[in-house]
């Protein structure tokens, strides 16, 4: 039984990340670019670390950022994860949705328990050891992905025309 669906759909599947892959590939690069919505409609994007905790995307933003100052009025966002110089070596995830603060804005350590774990994982990520240094000055957002779209072009193998 042959595949069905448009050529587009069929070249997007054969390059989608497994869940595996996409834990790993998400696990592995730090920089995302985040877009959000500035007051006048028009696209914001800055780069920032995150981390993944297999389900949600965490963000530690500077609170007093613009960037921050969007997200708290209009929670819509859009976040790119990507790598790759050369067209057979892109890969990348695409996440959209809403986030939501999570603990005290600005963050100074106060305990907050949906906080162990990506706390954890991205003062390892980031070289703080054990323990996630908090300056004052950056707080968590958390986003739930509504849509998460995944690329491998290393999947083609060299076919880029089909």
């Amino acid at each position: 039984m042959g595949e069905s669906g448009t050529p587009q759909q069929l070249h997007g599947r054969r390059i989608m990340m497994t869940p595996a892959e996409r834990d790993d590939f998400l696990s592995r690069q730090r920089t995302c670019r985040v877009a959000s919505v500035s007051a006048d409609g028009r696209p914001h994007v800055t780069p920032l670390w995150f981390v993944w905790d297999g389900s949600a995307l965490w963000l530690y933003s500077i609170t007093r950022s613009r960037r921050w100052t969007e997200l708290a009025r209009d929670p819509r966002i859009a976040v790119v994860v990507d790598a790759g110089e050369e067209y057979g070596d892109l890969r990348g995830v695409e996440l959209t949705g809403d986030v939501r603060p999570v603990g005290e804005a600005p963050r100074t350590g106060e305990p907050a328990p949906e906080l162990a774990s990506p706390e954890a994982l991205f003062a390892a990520k980031y070289g703080f050891g054990d323990t996630m240094y908090h300056d004052g000055r950056h707080a968590w957002l958390r986003l739930d992905p509504l849509t998460l779209t995944s690329w491998d072009f290393r999947k083609l193998g060299g076919d880029f025309a089909r």
